[in-house]
């Protein structure tokens, strides 16, 4: 275990480190024979996918399409190590709880089914057929089908995904709450009011062809280190990127990239963004509608002297509604009040400003730092505002640009995992399966909790993912989970969710997307759709991790089988049996997939088009919409005037909630995680110094206590009025009513604490 430490990292993000970095992680997983022959088909046409972020393939692949963090999921994929029957029967669940999560998921992979014992507190093996057959007794059980919860990952490829929701619907529910709930949820709700899709409007090529890249809370070297190329491409052919994140992220500052033996023999990088402003908590709005402000006040002035026009008048009268309302806000709205929030001074937003103005063409990036937030919707919306004001949606080298997280978030949405489903949608999958399904809006991930709490709900299966861990508000929601009858888990490794369970639990392991998967029909495919909504196939080569694993489409298959028996109407071993099956229906059921089948096979996939960058407007009124925000910024609490603005975040070496080491590299943080960042000045303001231990408090509103104790402060160039710490450590300070009134997404990235000096013992 590495030695705890705080010490300054100088190097540039990528380069010899990245590669250090993933051989310790291959050599970890005693994999590195087999963990690097298998990173050499990992995003190549007859390979398969990464199963960490959904960051597109470019149409000419290299020999080395990965990273150093997808390089690290395969690692933890394709280790030999096993969680197997004789690892649980060594340990209790109460002891294993007591383990890091860092811990736990280094015992390896899931080899046989399991269930909870209660007599002895141990998980002890089950056969798939009984794990079935309790699966549906319990389902059946219920007098509503709207009492069971059905959790989706992002990992969960089109054809599970589809066949999951087929399952649920003619079980009787909409229950759906999934990732994008947690993530991106602000984009599926914004962007539609906006631009009349809920997804980005770039390919990837259109790097290639920008001016102007602007960035917007988004750490690409961590989240979705693949994009580091176009970033850097795009820089060093003189493109302006202007980054806005509260952290000085490493990977925005400079990049050396590994596939450039130049930059590995001279030690040298590239500079990646042209400007880094780091902007206070919350304060996106603020800068989004500064930079507004100066282009609409510019472009008045250049009207009156009869200069060329700022903002693209023939694109806003042809293609958008609502520009006098914002022009009309923006007016209003004051530079002292956009300085206060937006932690910025007007001149670094008139540098912004400049540099998009100057651009012929300009691409606008975002990732969770605007969408997890009380006003995520709102803060997406504002972006495509900043968008339309110079056409710069529906043109080569411009757009709209959500950074997705997990690999296939966005594909499970596509084909039907959604607690809100559309009319249209639900009478075309009654006219394929001939079953009437469910109308009623069921629960995203925050509803859910709630009905668990309020004890609503007494089954909650999921596939994929660590939801225990993920979810605000854990004295409430994990308490909540502990008293469901029934919980489930798909994984691959073992992780919290199993040791929160309910009075029965169930942990059933599947493969991994490096696997092989033989059905039927011989050898099958899966699909997924990444960031940019291009749709490709994605087959596994490796032997199976145990005899014992199911893929997640047999599991589901044989979960519908044993809970709707002789009632229902679909043909699941026909499924099971061939996955082309899966994508004829899909394609029956979305017209969007014609073809499916005969374009999978096309190296590269296809491309799902996008209304908005064809600049045909799918909302009401066949425009996009300008859309107001009054104000500037996040709510302050009422209670402390000398509260901060907490964000939580991932560490360099961690994704989503999977942790690949206790250390942070880029930030300087080893072997540690109870950290919590802030600059000198605040800790001056607090009378603590670097290295002294607090206890973080949220400023709550309900009476609740919410604290996490003995962090150690790091002294960090950050914001002032706000401070970092790691995600899901801190995720017991987020109140579930912290969210986002218009998408629900909660607010990870902006909570209202103060700091206590901490009396625990020193660590």
């Amino acid at each position: 275990m590495t030695t705890k430490s705080v010490r300054p990292y100088r190097e540039p993000a990528g380069g010899w480190g990245a590669l250090k970095a993933l051989s310790e992680a291959l050599l970890a997983q005693q994999a590195p024979l087999k963990g690097a022959a298998t990173l050499s088909r990992m995003n190549q046409p007859e390979g398969f996918d990464c199963p960490g972020c959904a960051w597109p393939d470019p149409k000419h692949t290299s020999s080395f399409e990965f990273c150093e963090n997808g390089g690290k999921a395969i690692a933890w994929e394709t280790t030999s190590k096993r969680c197997t029957p004789e690892f649980f029967a060594k340990h209790t669940v109460t002891e294993l709880a007591s383990w890091n999560d860092y811990d736990l998921e280094m015992v390896g992979r899931l080899a046989h089914p399991m269930a909870y014992d209660a007599a002895s507190d141990r998980y002890l093996p089950v056969q798939w057929g009984d794990a079935f057959a309790m699966i549906g007794r319990e389902l059946n059980a219920l007098p509503d089908p709207n009492m069971a919860e059905f959790y989706t990952s992002g990992r969960t490829s089109n054809e599970a995904a589809f066949l999951y929701q087929l399952f649920v619907r003619e079980y009787g529910t909409n229950n759906f709450p999934d990732c994008s709930n947690m993530c991106h949820e602000a984009t599926s709700v914004g962007l539609p009011e906006s631009l009349g899709v809920g997804k980005g409007t770039v390919l990837l090529e259109d790097f290639d062809k920008a001016d102007c890249i602007f960035i917007f809370g988004q750490n690409p070297g961590t989240n979705s280190p693949r994009m580091m190329t176009s970033l850097r491409n795009a820089a060093r052919r003189g493109a302006s990127i202007i980054s806005f994140n509260p952290f000085r992220e490493r990977a925005l500052e400079r990049f050396q990239a590994p596939q450039s033996p130049v930059e590995m023999i001279t030690l040298s990088s590239t500079t990646i963004s042209s400007k880094l402003f780091q902007v206070r908590v919350g304060g996106d709005v603020a800068v989004l509608k500064g930079i507004m402000k100066i282009l609409v006040d510019t472009d008045e002035a250049a009207r009156a002297t009869k200069q060329p026009e700022i903002l693209d008048w023939d694109f806003i009268r042809g293609h958008t509604a609502g520009i006098e309302a914002l022009i009309d806000d923006l007016k209003r709205t004051q530079w002292p009040d956009i300085e206060r929030q937006s932690g910025l001074a007007r001149e670094d937003l008139e540098y912004a400003a400049g540099a998009y103005m100057k651009a012929e063409r300009a691409i606008l990036v975002y990732g969770m730092g605007i969408t997890q937030h009380q006003r995520g919707a709102h803060n997406v919306q504002q972006i495509a505002n900043l968008a339309l004001l110079r056409g710069n949606v529906g043109r080569d080298g411009a757009g709209v640009c959500p950074v997705r997280g997990h690999s296939n978030v966005q594909g499970d949405r596509t084909v039907g995992i959604t607690e809100i489903p559309k009319a249209d949608f639900l009478e075309r999958l009654e006219h394929r399966f001939g079953f009437k399904p469910p109308s009623a809006p069921g629960h995203n991930v925050v509803t859910a909790l709630e009905a668990m709490i309020r004890g609503e709900v007494k089954v909650f299966f999921a596939m994929g993912g660590n939801f225990a861990a993920a979810i605000p508000d854990w004295q409430a929601t994990q308490a909540a989970l502990r008293k469901l009858d029934l919980t489930v888990h798909v994984s691959t490794k073992l992780n919290r969710s199993h040791l929160i369970h309910g009075r029965a639990a169930l942990i059933l392991p599947c493969l991994g997307r490096t696997e092989i998967d033989i059905q039927e029909t011989g050898p099958q495919s899966i699909t997924v759709e990444d960031s940019m909504s291009m749709v490709h196939a994605s087959g596994g080569r490796n032997k199976p991790a145990s005899e014992h694993l199911l893929s997640e489409v047999a599991i589901i298959a044989g979960l519908a089988k044993a809970t709707l028996g002789e009632r229902t109407v679909v043909d699941w071993d026909g499924f099971v049996g061939d996955y082309d099956r899966i994508r004829d229906a899909i394609e029956a059921v979305f017209p969007i997939f014609e073809g499916y089948n005969a374009r999978i096979r096309i190296p590269g996939g296809f491309h799902l088009t996008s209304t908005a960058r064809e600049r045909i407007w799918a909302t009401p009124s066949g425009k996009a919409n300008f859309l107001v925000f009054e104000g500037c910024g996040e709510d302050p609490p009422q209670a402390d005037p000398d509260f901060l603005w907490l964000s939580t975040i991932r560490s360099h070496d961690q994704y989503n909630t999977t942790l690949y080491s206790l250390s942070d590299r880029y930030r300087g943080v080893f072997g540690q995680r109870d950290v919590v960042f802030l600059n000198e000045y605040e800790l001056k303001k607090r009378g603590l110094a670097d290295g002294d231990r607090v206890d973080l408090i949220t400023e709550s509103t309900d009476g609740a206590e919410r604290i996490v104790r003995d962090f150690r402060v790091v002294a960090y160039s950050f914001p002032t009025g706000c401070c970092a710490a790691y995600y899901p450590e801190t995720n017991p300070l987020v109140p579930l009513y912290a969210r986002d009134p218009l998408s629900f997404t909660p607010s990870f990235k902006g909570i209202p604490i103060r700091l206590v000096r901490s009396t625990a013992p020193a660590q």
